[in-house]
């Protein structure tokens, strides 16, 4: 029952306390297929939250939503050789089709620009045929042989993956950054999570890409977690997939290409974020019950007028455009729903008794710093301005949170020790060699997470690392 007690704490056990939060306020749950998780309705309502804020976002640079099949066929998958080797290893095949064995294995999509842009190669022919932008919500298979976790690691991950095709490398660069810009806004304004946006490594960037973009949060362990990507491919798809077009003066070009994608992780970043010991704790623009009404009921004379005041104020919130539900089920008492719906992370918890039927008041409870308060039924419009307040001081306590957890190093010693126990998330000048990455790795466990894009002033003239000349700030931690 989503009411009881978790089993741990979220300072000693980060990750056994995020499964129990995540099964207990009925977001996810097991399946029978392992690393495949039950999206149960309560956590996809957030994705349907997740899908309206972002396809408005989508259509309004002109992008269209699709379908591509689920299966690829090798031959596509191996066009680009950097993509397939970097997705080799997490590949789903099928290679039977009832009791016959197929003539040529099928992937299971692990991502979709291969059987994309076969199809882009049909469609693009001129100058006019472009910019082609399209966007799938779908899902993707990508076969993990680390440990699986509820939306942050899975076999199977709710996504949406856009795919753009312009004439020029100026053009598809803005909107690589433009998408970056949408991923930047729904995790800050609708997840209250504060992020570092920037470029990954030549090591961390996505398979087949020229330049990769990501949106970073910091957890409360001093890990981080990609919330979402961009990706600037350049050219390096279209050559391989033969994808061109007559400019304007009548010569052969190829185009160039973005592709960018966030998931149910970024969800699973906000749980992390911002539940505490009793679950849940749901910025409101999120929350898919933003408010729940429970009436105070006794078995008295007025139980019936309780109930007709609390339908009152749900028909009131609800016509302020509040997600709101009443909850009057006779078989739970009042203690039991404040415990579930605090597990939920419901926002705003309204108390209806006899008390307040008869002064035509209110009693809020909020989840978030756990106020109480009484307001007049007249000032109910005040629910919309408490909403509001809530997702910004959200916002601002997550973002003082991670601020306290990166840390300026200029010490090789202090760097790695730092990084290889977690104590923070390390801010460091760094040369950005692949060799270099590949011994911090090695000696620490952790990746370089995020380099800022706007230029700054270096940390140190020298690499912590490996001591050769630095060329950018960069953030390294240990990762989800």
């Amino acid at each position: 029952m989503c009411a009881e007690k978790l089993k741990e704490t979220k300072e000693k056990n980060l990750i056994d306390w995020y499964n129990d939060v995540l099964l207990r306020s009925e977001m996810v749950d097991f399946s029978e297929v392992k690393g495949f998780a039950v999206y149960r309705p309560y956590g996809y309502a957030m994705w349907e939250i997740t899908q309206t804020y972002l396809d408005a976002k989508f259509k309004s640079i002109g992008t269209q939503n699709t379908y591509f099949p689920l299966l690829i066929p090798e031959k596509l998958l191996t066009k680009e050789k950097n993509h397939v080797e970097g997705f080799a290893p997490e590949v789903a095949w099928v290679t039977m089709g009832g009791d016959r064995r197929l003539d040529e294995r099928l992937a299971i999509r692990p991502t979709s620009e291969t059987i994309m842009y076969d199809s882009y190669s049909k469609w693009v022919k001129s100058y006019r045929d472009l910019p082609l932008l399209l966007n799938q919500w779908n899902t993707m298979v990508r076969w993990e042989t680390k440990e699986t976790r509820f939306l942050l690691r899975g076999r199977e991950n709710l996504w949406h993956e856009a795919h753009g095709a312009f004439s020029s490398k100026e053009d598809a660069g803005k909107n690589a950054l433009a998408a970056l810009d949408f991923y930047k806004s729904y995790v800050q304004d609708i997840l209250a999570v504060p992020v570092i946006v920037g470029m990954k490594s030549e090591t961390e960037k996505f398979a087949g890409a020229y330049r990769t973009y990501t949106v970073e949060a910091v957890l409360p362990n001093n890990f981080t977690s990609q919330a979402a990507t961009s990706h600037d491919l350049g050219q390096n798809f279209s050559k391989a997939f033969d994808i061109k077009f007559l400019d304007e003066n009548n010569s052969w070009q190829y185009v160039y290409q973005t592709s960018w994608g966030t998931s149910m992780r970024a969800i699973g970043v906000m749980v992390l974020v911002h539940g505490d010991n009793n679950g849940l704790i749901l910025p409101p623009k999120i929350a898919p019950v933003q408010v729940v009404v429970i009436p105070i009921l006794k078995g008295g004379k007025t139980d019936k007028e309780i109930k007709d005041y609390a339908q009152k104020i749900l028909d009131k919130l609800s016509s302020l455009g509040v997600r709101v539900k009443l909850d009057d089920r006779e078989t739970f008492s009042a203690g039991w729903k404040f415990n579930e719906y605090d597990m939920k992370g419901v926002p705003i918890k309204i108390d209806v008794g006899e008390r307040e039927l008869s002064s035509k008041t209110l009693f809020i409870r909020t989840r978030f710093n756990a106020e109480k308060y009484s307001i007049d039924l007249k000032d109910i419009d005040k629910v919309t301005s408490k909403l509001d307040e809530i997702q910004k001081n959200m916002f601002l306590k997550a973002k003082k949170d991670m601020e306290s957890r990166i840390t300026i190093e200029k010490d090789r010693d202090k760097f790695v020790s730092s990084l290889k126990d977690a104590k923070a998330v390390l801010k460091v000048a760094w040369c950005g060699e692949k060799e270099c990455e590949t011994g911090i790795k090695d000696s620490t466990g952790a990746t370089s997470r995020v380099r800022p894009l706007d230029k700054e002033v270096l940390i140190s003239e020298k690499c912590v690392f490996c001591g050769k000349k630095a060329n950018f700030n960069t953030f390294f931690a240990q990762s989800y």
